[in-house]
């Protein structure tokens, strides 16, 4: 069979194409290289970087009370510390303080975790709670501490009410973000699996919202610390932020370094509670 005579325009097009393909080296140069993995930091070198900085931070309140500001040297702080530990005024305020956060804040969260779910998944709650949510939130708790004074006067109630809605408020919105934020792919695909509305909420849904419901609890844990301390302030004879008050008034400010310092280190330790909580519960999520 005779060859065909070659079509001129097919010949120009695929001379055209083999001027423009690159050549494999060239190809292989203009890969763009896999992006390297951040390294990350050990448990060792991360302790030591904490201890790093709270020298550091030491060496600065230091500085600073040397250079004439009219604060306390960390020394006297510590002498004053083990003074209130010896006569047991540093225990007992210490766990006054913290049984009243550690009651309004999980009262708080339990509260706000299905009532967050609720707004998220069904449009008619959400309708129907979240202008009420958003009116409490523009007003700060501790404005709310008269009135709760007044209406239930000094004991613990209105102390643990108002630190019970800044821990709600703040986790609330947590679990509804979570929920709406979850893949819509995800529920589509257990629908067609044949899952019902309880088992995508509770295989899909619940597991996709924590990491959002965790973040939410360690913002309504500062938020418990600053109501107490705000409410103890006002209407208390024990706690952290009464003992505060009273050493206010003899311009202690040891006592006082004392009294936030304590906070510091509670709320501290609870947010590490917090965290080591989050990796638990999202071993799936990535992480730097």
């Amino acid at each position: 069979m005779p060859d065909l005579p070659a079509d001129p325009l097919l010949e120009s097009v695929a001379a055209s194409e083999r001027r423009r393909a690159p050549l494999p080296a060239v190809a292989a140069a203009a890969t763009p290289a896999p992006p390297r993995r951040r390294r990350q930091l050990s448990r060792t070198g991360a302790l030591a970087l904490n201890l790093l900085s709270a020298v550091v931070g030491v060496l600065i309140w230091w500085a600073l009370e040397a250079a004439g500001l009219n604060l306390p040297t960390p020394w006297a702080v510590v002498k004053d510390a083990g003074h209130l530990l010896a006569n047991g005024t540093l225990e007992q305020d210490a766990l006054a303080s913290l049984r009243r956060v550690l009651i309004g804040f999980c009262l708080g969260c339990a509260l706000a975790v299905p009532v967050g779910f609720l707004m998220g998944w069904y449009p008619v709650a959400r309708a129907l709670i979240e202008p009420w949510v958003q009116f409490f939130r523009t007003i700060p708790p501790l404005a709310l501490i008269p009135l709760a004074v007044v209406l239930f006067g000094i004991d613990e109630t209105p102390k643990i009410l108002v630190i019970f809605l800044a821990a709600f408020l703040s986790c609330v919105i947590a679990a509804f973000q979570g929920v709406i934020s979850v893949d819509r792919t995800l529920i589509n695909a257990a629908r067609v699996l044949g899952a019902g509305d309880l088992t995508i909420f509770r295989r899909v849904v619940v597991p996709a919202s924590m990491p959002y419901i965790l973040v939410g609890m360690r913002v309504g844990l500062g938020s418990s610390w600053a109501t107490v301390v705000a409410a103890e302030l006002i209407a208390a004879q024990q706690g952290l932020g009464f003992r505060m008050q009273s050493a206010e008034l003899y311009y202690d400010l040891p006592t006082i370094f004392v009294g936030f310092i304590t906070i510091g280190i509670l709320g501290l330790l609870m947010d590490r509670i917090l965290l080591v909580a989050e990796r638990r519960l999202t071993v799936w999520q990535e992480r730097r």
